[in-house]
């Protein structure tokens, strides 16, 4: 299976560079993943879409404002984007201007609006993946990141963020911090369509995956089967295992809110199709010729091409259904990736 495989042709103007003027009025494209079908529907169609015997689960991971700006010793701006602390205090950052980035080179960190913020790092480590491992003269928590960080807006999004991204790259129903990129599919939900579900007795459960840097990044390998993915952290609480075992033994369909959704389960779940492993990382990849074990549906946005997300839609709804719906996505003017419309996949 190539990396080219997956390509499709997508003009640059339907990239979306801002979410929809009110949250929940994106457009649907509903594709049915056995016979391929696919139909136009606006996202508020999407409990009409469900059927009776649906169980959903979204991802409550929330973004953390992990984007800082800071000046090098020799004047330079650096972005750093916070990945997550490591065992030994460092933190793990992807860095522009990489190569510069080396061993013993220090910053001062700004504020948002420019100021220096006290807080000076230095490079400890330059990692095989290009990331560095920065040491801090001070601890950090969640103050400093509100007084320096951007909202990590993905890079193709050609824009420096604003207040609205504030509340619109996050979820309405974010809890748990840790996300450096928004699971984009919840994005869609408002309350009102979220309590229309749940009208229709069609509960709702929550598990939580951290995305992390990696999902922007490319596959680079010729050979989709040689590429590695990158590791994230995922959690669901017993009761809503035991909830959702539950449900898929009595013949649910379980309805993942986007791919992170899907990775957790799936890599929650044993060969039987049992959540078992509530916790843990994963760097499960999933394209065309993998067996689900828990997902049957998914709402997800739509995705870059040639990307691993692309490639499990594809191992869900099949590579040419895809590839065929996404075409016709292009030709009907939806907006693409993470601001913007959305499929379901559904059998």
């Amino acid at each position: 299976m190539l990396t080219k495989d997956y390509y499709f042709d997508l003009p640059e103007e339907l990239i979306a560079q801002e979410p929809a003027e009110k949250r929940g009025e994106d457009r649907l494209l509903f594709i049915d993943k056995y016979t391929g079908d696919f139909s136009d529907f606006l996202i508020s169609d999407f409990p009409s879409l469900l059927r009776k015997d649906s169980v959903i689960v979204v991802n409550n991971s929330k973004v953390r404002k992990a984007r800082v700006y800071g000046v090098s010793e020799t004047g330079g701006t650096v972005e750093f984007l916070f990945l997550g602390k490591e065992d030994d205090g460092a933190w793990r950052c992807m860095v522009t201007k990489t190569k510069k980035q080396r061993k013993g080179k220090r910053y001062a960190f700004l504020l948002k609006d420019g100021g220096i913020s006290g807080v000076n790092g230095m490079v400890e480590r330059e990692n095989s993946d290009g990331t560095r491992s920065i040491s801090l003269d001070h601890d950090i928590d969640e103050a400093f990141f509100a007084q320096c960080g951007h909202v990590p807006l993905p890079p193709y999004i050609k824009r420096e963020d604003n207040w609205n991204d504030e509340s619109r790259y996050q979820t309405v129903y974010a809890k748990n911090l840790g996300s450096v990129a928004s699971p984009t599919a919840g994005l869609h939900f408002t309350l009102p369509l979220m309590e229309k579900v749940r009208s229709m007795g069609i509960p709702i459960y929550e598990v939580t995956l951290h995305v992390g840097a990696g999902t922007f990044l490319p596959v680079r390998t010729e050979n989709i089967e040689d590429h590695h993915m990158h590791t994230e952290h995922y959690e669901i609480d017993a009761e809503t295992a035991d909830a959702l075992n539950k449900a898929k033994s009595d013949g649910k369909r379980i309805v993942a809110i986007g791919t992170t959704s899907v990775r957790t389960l799936e890599s929650a779940a044993d060969e039987s199709g049992k959540l078992c492993n509530l916790s843990g990382n994963t760097d499960i990849f999933i394209h065309p010729g993998y067996t689900f074990r828990f997902v049957d549906d998914l709402l997800t946005n739509f995705h870059t091409p040639e990307s691993t997300l692309l490639m499990l839609v594809s191992a869900l709804a099949g590579r040419e259904n895809i590839l065929r719906a996404y075409r016709h996505a292009v030709d009907e003017r939806y907006r693409f990736f993470s601001y913007g419309d959305a499929c379901f996949i559904r059998g």
